[in-house]
């Protein structure tokens, strides 16, 4: 079977979830695939289903990122069977639920940093190398939205979609003047099998208005098509990350621990807290935004040079966190 386009997308954590929807936006549109996950027969039937459909090759790799090795040799299959990556699509990832310091395992937590972010360098040093000596090629980072706001009781896998976002957005420049670009799609919680691996099947979180992940996948597959360095999928999720911009850490954080709580959960909080539940953030986030930015408009004036930069950063970053919101 023969590509429309001649080109490969390689995707890992392709079995489910977002990943799958990415693969077969790929494969609908005539890529070849690469399907990296743990599980064989899973890929299989991915594979097959993904052929028959759209008369694309697709070839399984099945490994367990959370190992050292796997990164490696997954280059090494794909360059024994000579097959040119294309578009890199780091995919999987994984969290664990619970208090950092009391509640979860250590262990887990560093097979969590080896998967979503030790063997996403990992795989990006590999495939990049080849995609700057052709000088074409694409890449799409799974970020999310908690890139931008800190994550009570998922701190670890918080932190480590900071790092993708940062670390994204760094070989974006380093690479301005090549042909290749990166993308980070920023989700928020999407309708996936994510919340039950992570054991917070019981958070607050899974009884809001789940992402679809096939519209999640779209919002992250038309940005890397057209180039962009960021999506934010969903409006909620844009005006979150807005938020995260202009309104204190601890008042973001607050926000998300009260939405990261188990069901049913009620915590001894001052009234100041109590009145920070999304929906009350989510109606008035709008008008913080905006009175936000008249306020650091007004300020800048008035400041001396120092006050005038900070005041500058500020409002660029107010700037660009709303420009994906009113798109």
């Amino acid at each position: 079977m023969e590509s429309q386009t001649g080109k490969t997308a390689l995707i890992t954590g392709a079995t489910s979830g977002i990943g799958l929807e990415l693969a077969r936006l790929f494969a609908q549109d005539g890529y070849n695939l690469v399907l990296v996950a743990r599980q064989e027969d899973s890929l299989r039937r991915v594979a097959t289903d993904f052929e028959q459909q759209y008369n694309i090759r697709a070839t399984t790799i099945a490994k367990d990122l959370m190992e050292t090795n796997a990164p490696e040799e997954i280059y090494q299959q794909t360059r024994q069977q000579g097959i040119t990556v294309d578009v890199l699509v780091n995919n999987a990832g994984m969290g664990e639920y619970g208090k950092f310091a009391t509640e979860t395992d250590l262990q887990k937590e560093l097979g969590i940093i080896q998967l979503n972010a030790t063997s996403l360098v990992h795989l990006t040093k590999l495939y990049l190398k080849e995609m700057v000596t052709r000088n074409e090629g694409k890449i799409l980072m799974l970020a999310s939205v908690v890139s931008a706001i800190p994550n009570p009781l998922m701190a670890v896998y918080g932190a480590t979609k900071s790092f993708i976002y940062s670390f994204a957005e760094a070989l974006r420049n380093e690479l301005k003047d090549t042909q290749i670009t990166v993308t980070a799609l920023m989700p928020g919680a999407t309708a996936t099998d994510f919340f039950n691996k992570a054991g917070a099947q019981n958070a607050k979180v899974t009884d809001s208005d789940l992402a679809d992940p096939a519209k999640v996948a779209k919002d992250g597959y038309d940005a890397l098509m057209q180039g962009k360095d960021k999506v934010v999928s969903g409006f909620k999720n844009k005006m979150q990350v807005a938020m995260s911009h202009v309104l204190p850490d601890t008042v973001v954080s607050e926000a998300m621990r009260n939405m990261m709580n188990e069901k049913g959960y009620e915590e001894e909080a001052d009234e100041e807290h109590e009145s920070l539940t999304p929906l009350a953030i989510g109606l008035g986030l709008a008008t913080v935004v905006l009175a936000a930015g008249i306020f650091l408009t007004a300020s800048y004036t008035n400041a001396n040079w120092y006050e005038k930069r900070r005041y500058k950063e500020k409002l660029k970053s107010l700037t660009n966190a709303l420009t994906p919101s009113l798109n």
